[in-house]
C-alpha cells in the first residue's frame, strides 16, 4: 500500500534553514507529481508547493516563493523540501501528499516550529 513518511523537522529559530524528507513506498513514484502542504496549529492544511513527475516543473506558494525548494530523487524515491529564511509563520505540520486516481494519501507528517 501507498507509505508516505517524512522527517526532518524540528525546532529552529527565526532565519534559519530546515530540509524536509519524504519517503515514499508501494507505488511508483517516478510516475507522480508530489505536493508539499502544512497546516498549523487552528488552521486549515495550505498547499505549500509541487513537483511534476520529472522534477522539471515547480509550483509555489507565494509566501514561501525563493525561501522554499522543493525537489525529488526519483531513483530512491525521495521527495524533499529545503526551507530556509523561515520565520514563525512556516510554524506547521508539514505533509507530503500524492494522488492516484481519485484517491490522495498523505504521511503522518512533521512539525516544524520556529521561534522568533
Amino acid at each position: 500500500q501507498v507509505q508516505l513518511v517524512e522527517s526532518g523537522g524540528g525546532l529552529v529559530q527565526a532565519g534559519e534553514s530546515l530540509n524536509l524528507s519524504c519517503s515514499t513506498s508501494g507505488f511508483t513514484f517516478s510516475h507522480y507529481p508530489m505536493r508539499w502542504y502544512r497546516q498549523a496549529e487552528g488552521k486549515e492544511r495550505e498547499f505549500v508547493a509541487q513537483i511534476t513527475r520529472t522534477g522539471d516543473d515547480t509550483i509555489y506558494q507565494d509566501s514561501v516563493l525563493g525561501r522554499f525548494s522543493i525537489s525529488r530523487d526519483n531513483r530512491k524515491g525521495i521527495l524533499y523540501l529545503q526551507m530556509r529564511s523561515l520565520t514563525p509563520e512556516d510554524t506547521a505540520v508539514y505533509y507530503c501528499h500524492v494522488f492516484q486516481g481519485a484517491a490522495g494519501y498523505w504521511g503522518q507528517g512533521t512539525q516544524v516550529t520556529v521561534s522568533a
